[in-house]
């Protein structure tokens, strides 16, 4: 009987359990003040609000206060209309991807949180361009997703004013230019990556790309576009491979380009080096300077930078001698790529002088120049030249001035009265001033008569042919040596 009374007590436990989780649920559905009855279905949790996948065309209205993440996903927005996020002083996170969104109106963050918001995601939209208006309201962003939409263009002022943005997502959309010279300067200290992949790109400024802070450059995804092959280009890649950028480690089959624009002929830059063999790889990805200095015989390749951003920009050069260089260049003496970068492949003395680039933007009828100024030097003046090396030198000094030094000290022939001392046998060697200048310059001393065997040291010999009253200078000083 209690065996029964206690799996009864456990079943209700059970069915208790069971009915609490049930409540709980029904507890965090929502109840919005909204204008489609789907918006009813929203989920809370702490401070999440999760309306995605119900169908929604319009963004709920009288959401609660507290929320810090939003997710609209999934759904079927088709505008972000003026002030659709009111109220909302407390968003940090905002996510809109995968709906039909075509626009953003002026002042759709008005009376929202504004620099709280860190996360805004409206990836796998319908957008079509990035408008300067668009993020106006929110300093504080730090990511912002863009890819998947069907991005036509990017204006120059659209990141204006996020200096706190850190990545930026734009790849796998339409575009055909970037406006980099916009985010050259110090107003986007802490931008890191720039995803710019799978889009129409066909010519990079690769003067205003030099210039971008090489944490951003590190961070810049350019493959799976429509790039030109060009050798300018093609060093841009190579060096940042070098430098071991992710860019391009993690990436490297999808960087390809075009020959001569058209698709049938298209290379990748890594997997077939032959193509660019003849490249000047000399100075990549650097900002042209206004004077350059060449050796005679060597390639010089000069840069335009026009700062133009339009679709169609057309380049040409103009020589020292008034010449007229347009794609594909000069046959034999110079050459030019679809970029305005022109290579002088062998330099001579009169290749030097002012040379003038000019670049057209036939869209907004703008015109911009460059000059380089051009030196080639003689062979003279390019050989290396050894540099006078002071240390060995001295070092040099020092040991000829030793190797004097011990020479006056044991090789100089003694000058001296013959000793006074007692005459020996005629069968004994006898010690004169030439045995004794002998026994030095010879490497093997003659033994004396005070003993068989018994060798004259070189000092002790000299103190013995020294007059007597030098001896006890000579002696102490070589001691003391």
């Amino acid at each position: 009987m209690s065996a029964h009374l206690t799996t009864s007590w456990r079943s209700f436990l059970v069915l208790f359990g069971c009915l609490q989780q049930v409540l709980s649920i029904q507890t965090s559905i929502c109840q919005l003040g909204n204008n489609s009855s789907h918006a009813g279905r929203c989920l809370c949790a702490a401070d999440i609000l999760s309306c995605t996948g119900l169908g929604l065309e319009e963004i709920p209205v009288d959401m609660p206060g507290f929320v810090v993440t939003l997710d609209l996903s999934h759904n079927r927005l088709l505008q972000l209309r003026q002030g659709s996020f009111e109220g909302l002083y407390r968003l940090q996170t905002l996510r809109l991807t995968h709906n039909q969104l075509t626009t953003v109106q002026p002042g759709t963050f008005d009376n929202s949180s504004g620099v709280l918001l860190r996360h805004l995601d409206l990836s796998s939209n319908k957008l079509q361009a990035l408008e300067f208006h668009y993020f106006q309201d929110l300093p504080g962003l730090e990511e912002l997703l863009l890819f998947n939409n069907q991005m036509l263009r990017v204006e120059s002022g659209a990141l204006a004013g996020l200096g706190s943005l850190r990545r930026v997502y734009l790849s796998h959309n339409q575009l055909t230019d970037f406006p980099f010279f916009s985010i050259q300067d110090h107003r986007h200290p802490h931008l890191a990556i720039l995803d710019l992949s799978s889009n129409h790109l066909h010519m990079l400024p690769l003067e205003n790309i030099s210039s971008l802070p090489s944490r951003l450059q590190q961070g810049l995804y350019l493959h799976s576009n429509q790039l030109v092959c060009d050798c300018a280009t093609y060093g841009m890649f190579r060096l940042w491979e070098e430098r071991g950028f992710a860019s391009v480690t993690d990436f490297r089959k999808d960087h390809i380009c075009q020959v001569n624009g058209m698709h049938q002929g298209t290379v990748r830059f890594f997997q077939y080096d032959g193509y660019f063999q003849r490249c000047n790889l000399t100075a990549p990805l650097r900002e042209q300077q206004s004077s350059v200095a060449v050796c005679a015989g060597k390639a010089a390749l000069l840069h335009c930078s026009p700062n133009l951003t339009g679709k169609s920009i057309t380049f040409f050069w103009v020589t020292p001698n008034q010449e007229y260089v347009a794609p594909p260049g000069k046959k034999g003496s110079m050459k030019m790529f679809a970029n305005g970068s022109l290579e002088i492949m062998a330099t001579r003395a009169e290749d030097s002088g002012i040379y003038w680039c000019m670049a057209s933007e036939t869209d907004h009828r703008r015109n911009r120049t460059h000059e380089v100024n051009v030196t080639v030097m003689s062979h003279d003046s390019c050989e290396p030249h050894d540099s006078f090396n002071t240390g060995f030198t001295t070092l040099l000094g020092c040991v000829v001035s030793l190797i004097l030094v011990l020479m006056y000290l044991y090789m100089t022939p003694c000058r001296c009265s013959p000793c006074n001392k007692a005459a020996q046998p005629a069968t004994s060697n006898v010690a004169g001033p030439e045995s004794a200048q002998s026994s030095i310059l010879s490497p093997t001393p003659p033994a004396t008569t005070e003993g068989p065997g018994r060798k004259v040291h070189g000092h002790d010999l000299y103190m013995v042919c020294m007059p007597h009253h030098s001896s006890a200078i000579n002696a102490s000083s070589f001691s003391s040596f």
